[in-house]
């Protein structure tokens, strides 16, 4: 058993690993069970319970996914001992997908802690190798947060003991401490996470997401085929599903956001935002199989509630984007108001009946098309000013705008 000391943040060719893409994996399940009683919830006219419901369970899918990540990036020596560890955290994510459906049904959150105790106190392990392989300030911050992740498990238990009426409250006092360990924790010495590494790892598990919910519409729709005939209210919501999806893909992806994680502040801010991204990204999905379920006369619900259960998500995900990273890397108000305009546009299109999805879906992807067209026109200008100017070794390359 080797030593669990830092890895360098300036290291050389730093990959995810194999390890790394099974444990996204199988925290994907989790995701897939939360997107299904999400869609159970809104589809019984339940919507504001089963938004509530949702986004406590997605916080304790991806806090733990989070924290493993960043721990990862500064720590992983892959010997014998860190993958078991880790096998114990993918055993924990298991258990707490298995009791999503009775959190949401039956008010039940104890499959749920057992399983993010489970992942929490493996990670507790990791950071007390870390504390024995260190010393000084790094033993100190390693201690700090085992011994924050400790006690903060302890809080969880208000789940279990307190009236159904005070769990929100708790879910948001108890989610905040969570949010409160690393900076405490780091305050003296930040821990050595890779910024490429970083950014590789969120931006696969936002490909996985995505491809989640790709899957979990396609099996919507192929079962609206199966069970009903109106294929005319069926491909509007297929085709409009795929545009959104391609363009999220798009729009994410366009920037280099390693570049932009120099500083731990900028990455807290960053790593934080994004339960925001994956939660709407796999939201969108949910929102999908709404939509079809409404358009078979499965839901309960209204044609403005089931497009509104794709379009508000979607509206989110372009927001907390263009927030957490594009807005870096944009040039001038013009390219600065593309994402956010485009998510406008997007929930306007909730009021467009049945079309409302491939409405949604054509303003993503004329987002993404305008985009590429400002930047190639901002290409084509910054060459024509270098040629001007005389200036030899080629133009620099226009700042992306989606």
């Amino acid at each position: 058993m080797r030593k669990l000391t830092a890895r360098g943040r300036d290291e050389a060719h730093r990959a995810a690993s194999a390890l790394e893409l099974f444990f996204d994996l199988c925290f994907v399940v989790a995701i897939a069970q939360a997107g299904i009683q999400l869609v159970h919830s809104v589809a019984e006219a339940h919507a504001a319970e089963g938004i509530l419901n949702y986004a406590m369970v997605f916080f304790a899918i991806w806090w733990a996914w989070m924290n493993f990540t960043w721990f990862a990036s500064a720590y992983d020596n892959d010997d014998a001992l860190y993958r078991v560890v880790t096998l114990v955290q993918i055993a924990g994510v298991l258990v707490l997908a298995a009791g999503v459906s009775r959190a949401f049904e039956d008010h039940e959150f104890l499959a749920i802690l057992v399983g993010y105790v489970i992942m929490r106190l493996a990670l507790t392990a990791q950071w007390l190798r870390v504390a024995r392989s260190s010393e000084g300030a790094e033993r100190t911050m390693a201690l700090r947060y085992a011994g924050g992740v400790l006690l903060c498990q302890v809080g969880w238990l208000g789940l279990l003991v307190l009236p159904e009426g005070g769990r929100p409250w708790v879910f948001l006092v108890m989610a905040v401490l969570e949010m409160c360990v690393p900076l405490y924790a780091e305050k003296d010495h930040p821990t050595t996470w890779h910024p490429h590494h970083i950014a590789e790892r969120y931006g696969l598990f936002t490909i996985i997401v995505l491809g989640e919910t790709i899957a979990a519409a396609t099996v919507a729709v192929k079962s609206g085929f199966d069970e009903s005939d109106v294929l005319d209210e069926l491909v509007p919501i297929a085709a409009g599903g795929l545009l959104i999806i391609f363009a999220a893909w798009w729009i994410y992806f366009v920037v280099p956001i390693h570049g932009h994680l120099r500083s731990s502040k900028q990455a807290f801010v960053w790593g934080y935002g994004h339960y925001l991204v994956f939660a709407s990204a796999a939201a969108i999905g949910a929102g999908l199989e709404v939509a079809v379920e409404q358009a078979i006369g499965k839901a309960h619900i209204s044609t403005l509630a089931a497009s509104a259960a794709v379009t508000l998500p979607t509206a989110l995900f372009l927001l907390t984007v263009w927030a957490l990273h594009a807005r870096h890397f944009k040039v001038g108000t013009a390219q600065q108001l593309v994402l956010p305009t485009t998510a406008l546009l997007v929930i306007c299109c909730s009021f467009l009946g049945d079309w409302a999805v491939l409405a949604a879906g054509v303003v993503m992807a004329g987002a993404v098309a305008v985009g590429t067209t400002l930047t190639a026109r901002m290409a084509a200008q910054e060459n024509e000013d270098s040629g001007d100017s005389g200036e030899s070794g080629g133009s620099r390359q226009a700042a992306p705008v989606v």
